[in-house]
């Protein structure tokens, strides 16, 4: 049975998003009975979320895909390391954390790419972790999180939370042949470094993974800056810990980069829509569910100005994000007769060699505030740690809440040869 995805899943890129549970179980712990134990509860867990254990088909032309429901199934792996869970530090995004989450062979025909990969691996003294490798044109963060979470609670022998909603229908556009109502700049590509007339230098260079703490007082200090003085949007409301972190982070990266007064410089960020639709999506929806929103401005004005100018900013693209925004984006996808030229076709593990680029003078920060990333047991206790398995490129930023529960903040970053200068700012200047 063939089932048309969503035009929010359409221009999604063709990778698999790869996240990373580590773990310290107790002396009990047997991985024997944790590999069974994760068997049999996929099993299960999959009859509810049974597009998982679906391929990926091109139909027609213009690069479309549809889901086929042929219950090919997921792949779980086990595997032994002599590596220790102390071995990764602040748990960085590194090489040798992705190794620990299974791999995709994209050179593959699409047909024969399972959507859901899953690794258990014993490391040394104890430790164990979990990596999953979930097809970002299937889920966003949003469901894939919600699936590992309801697949948690099936091997902890309890029932599910919260069904999922799969009928993708109610995200497909309602009128392709109408003109888009906006100037939907999240499909155009992004500003060049001034001077040059292509990325391709820029995808070529060097980078550095960082994970950079901020603590509860970090984070109030930063959002202060931001709502304090003028130089923002209209701020009736206190901006919130992601505007502000976001702001800050981006205000940094054109300090660090260097950039010229008038370089044009872009934050993009992935905007859940869920609830911002009218009426808003079932509980539940399963799949993509987001609409890219831009910020864009001079460098010179992101590190002249104060905070709050980065903050609104990026309000201002988030807010712009309404139900009406939506359906036109939703259109606009729907409208192209080569959809596929809006994808990163490999966007995980080696960089991203295709379709958009979000390096310098750019970023793309993805928050991961507020969603469920922390507590996930499947029978041997929660995580000690969960985060991105990699960063597909320069200028890739994940936030995340901290594990502390207090208010603290984890920056996950790329970049070039900028990072030790970009931390420096990212602390001095809080």
């Amino acid at each position: 049975m063939r089932l048309p995805i969503s035009d929010s899943d359409q221009f999604m890129p063709i990778t698999h998003a790869p996240t990373i549970y580590l773990y310290r179980p107790t002396s009990s712990f047997s991985v024997a009975s944790a590999i069974e134990t994760l068997k049999n509860s996929l099993r299960q867990a999959l009859v509810h979320f049974y597009p998982l254990a679906g391929r990926l088909h091109w139909t027609g032309d213009g690069g479309r895909l549809e889901l086929e429901c042929n219950s090919m199934g997921a792949q779980l792996y086990e595997a032994e390391t002599d590596a220790k869970i102390d071995d990764f530090g602040d748990f960085r995004p590194t090489p040798e954390l992705r190794a620990l989450i299974p791999s995709v062979d994209y050179t593959s025909p699409i047909h024969e790419l399972p959507l859901l990969l899953v690794q258990l691996t014993k490391l040394s003294w104890g430790g164990i972790s979990l990596g999953v490798a979930i097809s970002h044109i299937i889920v966003d963060g949003t469901s894939a999180l919600h699936f590992i979470g309801e697949w948690a609670r099936i091997a902890r022998g309890e029932t599910l939370d919260i069904e999922p909603f799969l009928d993708r229908t109610v995200l497909l556009a309602e009128n392709p042949r109408r003109p888009p109502r906006f100037d939907h700049a999240e499909f155009s590509d992004a500003p060049l470094l001034i001077g040059e007339s292509d990325d391709k230098e820029e995808r070529k260079k060097e980078t550095s993974v960082a994970m950079l703490h901020l603590s509860k007082e970090h984070v109030e200090k930063i959002k202060k800056m931001a709502n304090d003085g003028g130089g923002g949007s209209d701020n009736i409301r206190g901006y919130s810990k992601y505007e502000a972190v976001a702001g800050h982070v981006w205000k940094c990266a054109s300090k660090a980069r260097k950039h010229e007064r008038e370089q044009l410089t872009q934050l993009r960020t992935a905007v859940n829509i869920r609830n911002r639709m009218r009426p808003p999506l079932p509980q539940g929806y399963f799949g993509n569910a987001i609409v890219i929103a831009v910020a864009t401005s001079p460098a010179g004005e992101l590190v002249s100005r104060p905070l709050s100018y980065a903050a609104g900013r990026v309000r201002e693209a988030i807010e712009m994000i309404t139900d009406e925004y939506a359906r036109s984006a939703l259109d606009f996808v729907a409208s192209q007769s080569n959809v596929g030229r809006f994808r990163s076709f490999h966007t995980a593990g080696a960089g991203c060699n295709q379709g958009f680029f979000y390096g310098n003078p750019n970023l793309a920060v993805t928050s991961w505030i507020g969603l469920p990333t922390h507590g996930t047991d499947f029978g041997w206790g929660k995580e000690i740690h969960m985060g991105p398995g990699t960063l597909g490129f320069d200028g890739k930023c994940f936030i995340l809440s901290g594990r502390d529960e207090g208010g603290s903040v984890l920056v996950a970053l790329k970049l070039q040869t900028h990072m030790e200068a970009f931390k420096k700012f990212f602390y001095q200047d809080i």
